[in-house]
């Protein structure tokens, strides 16, 4: 395997995103019971990275005609990868995923196996439904704080409370990826909120989706779940989604739309912070 190819493997799977479903995990282990074992963390680190890393490779897989118009330097259509080369990576990490799990205890498994079917359904179909589709994401997304929570036996409040704020916020983020990628989505077939009605009212959507999360976060400081330090810390995340939510409702363009994405994976980078030093 050249060069390229080892390049294109690590951008097939998004590192950074798998790590941080993988440390969203942990915190769960982590909030459900401070005497889990390393091995739990470990394990459940390591499901949470191999579900999101093997989603990710096959997510490109098919989107390969979409990202061609509007990413045309992602690895498959760049030609660092073949198609083939990232659907069959993307099965071998999400099956890893799927049994790792097993080895923790059923509930684990369920959640894991669940998840990955979730995924699969909407990479092949679920991803042209386009709010459907955005809400299959981003339940996937809030899963691995109940997931950890399953690992260590538990699933607390605070860990479901975590899970909403994560699946309002990617929400707001799916949603804003739709505007980034309109041209080549309209073109796909993809009904996402901004082919249907514009990137207007979907920019204002998604707003909506940030503010609703921002909304959520002083849940587990006024029932006295986190200690104080949790507030100053998530208010710094709440803050970015206040700032990326005026910057939505004044109206983006798709490469506006594409900044306020990725900053947005930085307040939720915060938001994970916050829940764990204040849980500390």
């Amino acid at each position: 395997m050249g060069i390229g190819a080892v390049m294109g493997s690590v951008r097939l799977i998004r590192p950074v995103n798998s790590a941080m479903m993988g440390l969203a995990v942990m915190i769960g282990v982590f909030m459900a019971s401070r005497e889990a074992s390393w091995i739990s963390h470990i394990l459940g680190f390591s499901v949470g990275f191999l579900l999101t890393a093997g989603t990710m490779c096959i997510n490109d897989y098919y989107d390969r005609e979409i990202d061609a118009v509007n990413v045309p330097d992602r690895p498959i259509p760049s030609g660092q990868v073949t198609p083939g080369y990232a659907l069959r990576l993307g099965v071998i990490l999400a099956a890893l995923g799927v049994a790792a799990s097993a080895s923790i205890n059923p509930p684990s498994l369920m959640i894991a196996a669940a998840s990955a079917a979730l995924m699969a359904y909407y990479n092949a179909h679920g991803k042209h439904t386009g709010l459907p589709g955005n809400l299959i994401v981003s339940l996937c997304v809030s899963l691995p704080f109940l997931f950890g929570g399953a690992v260590a036996g538990r699933i607390s409040g605070v860990l479901i409370v975590f899970s909403l704020m994560a699946f309002l916020a990617n929400t707001g983020r799916e949603i804003t990826k739709g505007i980034a990628d309109v041209e080549g989505d309209r073109r796909s077939g993809v009904k996402t909120l901004a082919v249907r009605y514009g990137s207007r009212t979907a920019g204002k959507a998604a707003a909506l989706f940030y503010l609703a999360a921002v909304a959520v976060s002083p849940i587990p400081l006024a029932l006295k779940w986190l200690s104080p330090i949790y507030g100053l810390i998530v208010a710094g995340a709440d803050a970015g989604f206040l700032h990326s939510s005026i910057r939505l409702l004044r109206g983006v363009s798709p490469r506006d739309a594409r900044s306020v994405k990725s900053q947005s994976l930085i307040w939720m980078a915060i938001g994970l912070a916050s829940f764990l030093i204040g849980g500390l």
